[in-house]
């Protein structure tokens, strides 16, 4: 069994303990003057004993359950997406709480068993959760310049002779997360693109988040990195790294709820998103949105959208191939 860290104790979301630790979040969003990240203090644990103790001795946590893919770290992703929610909590009415996913579980799967109702995910999560529990699509996120699109970019170190994808053979990659469009999917496809197959490579290995895959780079454990373009500009202006390519733009991140939850409440949650203006008065209640993958708000989306990208996802066997019914009989 897995360590028992703050990960699960703000995953369960049970107990005094853990609400006192949310609202100092959330209080801590509300300050011009806070810190880029939110240190969590490592002396808040729970054993896992300790946590299975308090889920059997009081009753669950009602509400909605939010969920996420890790994209920078786990203070930062939760100072973002907590003022998030309580914007949807005041627009819906509805309770709404951040479920943290613990190691060797999923986003896609606790969508699909329940364990959260909505989610943020990249566009081969979703995909990949539209295939397995038919989860649905609420709205995708907008860009700075308000497309609903992003793209992936490859970096490597600012000292680094690498200048160009053909220049990759050879040499050591990271990717971020094994699900995550800019980490792992466009990377391939930009690879493809330039006729470079893993093979060709030095060595390759996902790094779990586009933070980590930055940092692999940085270290000097690996020379290349492919990750999310937002980040990555940040970095870039800090020195820390260099972009050396940029990926076309497809689908942005997305919305979705599993069908567990009912549809008026889905169709509520829609149109607090497709009404969320990050950049007027809600601009003072939000922690670094411009960070985020959907740093303009939201559009509506639908399945279509996604058809370019679930093509490529089937060609580098993240989702499996489609079967010719007709053929198969």
């Amino acid at each position: 069994m897995q360590p028992a860290g703050y990960a699960f104790f703000i995953d369960n979301l049970i107990g005094k303990g853990t609400l006192l630790l949310l609202s100092l979040v959330l209080y801590a969003c509300d300050d011009s003057n806070m810190p880029s990240t939110i240190e969590v203090d490592d002396s808040v644990r729970l054993s896992e004993k300790q946590l299975l103790q308090q889920q059997t001795k009081q009753a669950p946590v009602t509400g909605i359950f939010f969920g996420f893919d890790l994209r920078a770290s786990p203070q930062e992703d939760t100072a973002q997406y907590l003022p998030f929610l309580r914007y949807l909590q005041q627009q819906t009415g509805d309770r709404f709480l951040l479920h943290y996913t613990p190691k060797g579980s999923t986003i896609m799967d606790e969508l699909g068993n329940n364990m959260v109702q909505i989610a943020a995910m990249g566009a081969l999560g979703y995909l990949k959760a539209k295939q397995k529990y038919q989860v649905v699509v609420l709205a995708r996120g907008l860009n700075r310049d308000m497309k609903a699109v992003y793209r992936a970019v490859f970096v490597t170190r600012p000292n680094s002779r690498i200048h160009k994808v053909r220049d990759f053979k050879g040499h050591s990659l990271a990717f971020g997360n094994h699900s995550s469009t800019q980490g792992a999917l466009i990377p391939r496809i930009m690879l493809k693109k330039h006729n470079i197959a893993l093979s060709d490579l030095k060595a390759w290995t996902y790094a779990g988040s586009h933070q980590q895959c930055a940092e692999e780079v940085i270290s000097g454990r690996y020379e290349i990195c492919g990750m999310q373009d937002t980040l990555a500009m940040k970095l870039e202006k800090e020195g820390l790294i260099k972009i050396i390519a940029y990926s076309d733009y497809y689908p942005a991140s997305a919305i979705v709820a599993n069908t567990f939850l009912p549809k008026e409440k889905r169709e509520r949650i829609k149109q607090a998103l497709l009404n969320f203006d990050p950049n007027g008065k809600l601009k003072a209640t939000l922690y670094h949105w411009e960070r985020t993958e959907m740093p303009g708000g939201f559009v509506a989306a639908s399945d279509s959208d996604y058809l370019e990208l679930e093509r490529w996802a089937r060609f580098f066997g993240f989702l499996p191939a489609q079967v010719d019914e007709k053929n198969s009989k």
